[in-house]
């Protein structure tokens, strides 16, 4: 087992929606060396999906990969029974205790040049699917249980271009509020972690992968850098440790001070 694994979070699962790459991935992995069980969603890189899972494997971790489009509400019920019969084959479980909501996708355009085609296919992705598939998988969801809603810093900042995008991330950030207040009586804690930018293929990657755009987010940011992946996974293993029992309804924003 990999010497890094505290075993903080033995016996503890975790489902994270969009694992196969970017924060996702990041999340599962420090997840795992937590001591967790992952169960991750890819929508069509079944390949990057499996290398995860040998991943946490070869670390002494167990893992396991489901197929899931956040925008198809209507596969959710499929999907949770797949997820029943994983947890039972893989886990010896009936539930899981730690939703992550995190997939997602980047799309760039003015508000002028916002197409009812992109905000449909934003609102599908990043507030209708997060809603239902959480309402779906509510029922396997252990009591005393959290979630974590993904959020962003552009819910705080605006940059533009991203109109339409921080607008879904807005409503998932009042979504988490109601979920908090709802699901309290049941021990389950709700917080929203806002990343700011972050090195990954998101987007398209300009800030993995643009010089100029790189460098404009490391200087407006305190910490003097853009974010990478694990500076956000680790951030989501430490919003769901157990020390953060008490703390529910909040929004948790990542991005080493930028533009404060």
């Amino acid at each position: 087992m990999n010497e890094t694994m505290s075993g903080a979070m033995n016996g503890k699962i975790a489902l994270v929606t969009g694992a196969s790459r970017g924060l996702g991935r990041a999340a599962a992995l420090k997840l795992a060396q937590q001591g967790a069980g992952v169960i991750g969603t890819y929508q069509s890189n079944a390949q990057a999906a499996q290398t995860l899972v040998d991943e946490i494997g070869r670390d002494g971790g167990k893992a396991a990969v489901l197929q899931l489009d956040v925008a198809r509400c209507d596969t959710f019920g499929a999907f949770a029974d797949a997820l029943c019969k994983t947890l039972e084959d893989t886990f010896d479980r009936e539930n899981f205790d730690f939703l992550v909501n995190n997939a997602g996708i980047g799309i760039h355009a003015s508000f002028i040049d916002t197409t009812p085609e992109q905000f449909d296919e934003l609102v599908d992705i990043h507030l209708k699917g997060p809603f239902f598939l959480t309402q779906t998988l509510l029922p396997y969801l252990h009591e005393e249980g959290a979630i974590v809603n993904v959020s962003s810093g552009l819910t705080r900042f605006a940059l533009p271009g991203y109109a339409a995008y921080a607008v879904m991330k807005g409503g998932i950030e009042v979504l988490t509020r109601y979920l908090a207040k709802e699901l309290g009586p049941h021990g389950i804690t709700v917080n929203t972690l806002a990343p700011g930018a972050i090195e990954t293929d998101f987007g398209g990657g300009g800030v993995r992968d643009d010089h100029d755009i790189n460098q404009f987010v490391a200087q407006n940011t305190a910490l003097g850098r853009a974010g990478l992946p694990d500076d956000i996974g680790g951030a989501i293993a430490a919003l769901l440790s157990e020390g953060n029992r008490w703390m529910t309804a909040q929004r948790v924003e990542v991005s080493g001070g930028m533009f404060i």
